[in-house]
């Protein structure tokens, strides 16, 4: 497969990075979530895991899902919100809590549930990836609905294996996600009631996965199979942050620290480099002076 050249002429301004921890080849790390004591909760999606990553480096599987898991989210200490596909392939969404799944609600509706962010304390919003549509989950209720479908989230071409709305996040009164199958960067603004309105586009031609916000309003995104991490600046500037060289090949997901960005990959598996697929890893950008986070991410 042959990528368009979107970042031929892009700037390179690179983080310091280290790695700070390596899975297996043919690990795929898609999604992370990490607390205020600095322990990251990571989706291993082909295997159904959730691993905890402390800063000490120690490791564990959290818990264990039959079936796929994909986005995952921080609810309160050790609560969490996860979605994915049972063992039969249908969608489900999942409330976690010390390990275990405190409640799990199937989804034939939907198609590919990918990236959830919070939009307010107790409601949820999920991509979902193949059906072009953005649900909503009451923690309350435990109610899941459609929030927004529109074309700017659904695929150009529902043959292409590439999820169209993907990442999420809030940033002031706008939800942003992106459509990675169109290179799209969509602004979805919010009304008094934290309801969206038209969509719009925001950015055109930068491949994005997941994504993070600093509180500056600066965007930090996984590029996946560009193996790279980008900066876009609220003047829609991009500057590159993040190369293979620094361990991010196949990058999924990002999330701030403190003013630590921590990156995860799966080593090149949906489109593996020349030299062949690499561990999946857990990479820590010091983005440092450079941007401090809206809020520690969850």
């Amino acid at each position: 497969m042959t990528l368009p050249p979107i970042y031929a002429d892009t700037p390179v301004d690179l983080l310091p990075a280290q790695s700070v921890a390596s899975f297996p080849v043919n690990t795929f790390l898609e999604n992370l979530s990490i607390l205020p004591s600095g322990d990251i909760y990571i989706t291993n999606h082909e295997v159904g895991e959730v691993v905890q990553l402390q800063p000490n480096g120690h490791r564990r599987i959290y818990a264990q899902l039959p079936g796929k898991v994909s986005g995952i989210a921080w609810i309160q200490p050790n609560q969490f919100l996860v979605n994915g596909w049972d063992a039969t392939g249908v969608p489900f969404v999942a409330v976690l809590a010390d390990g275990e799944v405190q409640c799990s609600q199937p989804l034939p509706e939907a198609q590919f549930l990918n990236g959830i962010t919070p939009l307010s304390d107790r409601n949820y919003l999920m991509a979902d990836s193949y059906r072009g549509v953005i649900w909503s989950f009451d923690l309350t209720t435990q109610t899941i609905q459609p929030w927004l479908e529109h074309t700017l989230l659904a695929r150009s071409d529902e043959a292409s294996s590439f999820p169209a709305v993907n990442g999420l996040k809030r940033f002031g009164n706008d939800l942003y996600a992106s459509n990675t199958q169109r290179m799209l960067l969509l602004k979805i603004p919010l009304d008094e009631s934290l309801n969206p309105q038209e969509p719009e586009v925001f950015m055109e031609g930068t491949n994005i996965d997941d994504f993070a916000f600093d509180r500056h309003g600066n965007l930090y995104g996984a590029t996946h199979v560009y193996n790279s991490v980008i900066r876009i600046d609220r003047d829609r500037h991009t500057t590159i942050v993040a190369q293979a060289a620094q361990g991010v090949t196949g990058c999924t997901a990002v999330a701030f620290h403190g003013t630590d960005l921590y990156v995860v990959n799966n080593g090149g598996m949906f489109l593996p480099p020349d030299t062949g697929i690499e561990a999946a890893q857990v990479v820590r950008l010091a983005v440092g002076t450079r941007g401090a986070p809206l809020l520690i991410e969850g």
